[in-house]
């Protein structure tokens, strides 16, 4: 057996029919966990700090860019929704088009995404929580 073997898109929707992949989270939803993830770390704690300290006034540029690189993204999304209308994102696309190994890749990419999108704003809340604390004179020892 081949780790390059597709799945067609029959048999990509005979199994989503059997349950093993459904959809739980529609466009609305999946919009305000993106603003979420957004929001929660990098607008409001690393964002600034970053753009003070190295981007100066080009940080609208980098807004601009990432803007860009964010339009793109959705882009590429839509297209997959298209293409292949069942549940699992990139990882199906992949799969229906590349292989199984390369959507196991992708699978697993997906994963460490949301792990480090999760570390970021636990990050970012957790220093928020050290600056209010050290504001009522209590300090936290060094990790």
């Amino acid at each position: 057996m081949s780790l390059f073997v597709t799945k067609s898109l029959s048999m990509l929707s005979a199994d989503a029919e059997q349950g093993s992949l459904k959809r739980a989270l529609g466009a609305g939803q999946l919009i305000a966990l993106g603003i979420g993830a957004i929001i929660g770390a990098g607008i409001f704690t690393l964002t600034g700090v970053a753009a003070g300290t190295y981007a100066g006034p080009a940080v609208t540029l980098s807004f601009i860019a990432a803007a860009l690189g964010c339009v793109f993204a959705g882009l590429c999304y839509s297209e997959f929704s298209t293409m292949i209308p069942v549940a699992g994102s990139a990882y199906t696309y992949a799969y229906a088009t590349m292989g199984e190994l390369i959507a196991w890749i992708i699978g697993w990419d997906l994963v460490l995404e949301y792990a480090v999108g999760a570390a970021t704003v636990s990050i970012g809340w957790s220093s928020y929580l050290v600056s209010i604390l050290h504001d009522f004179h209590i300090t936290l020892p060094p990790p």
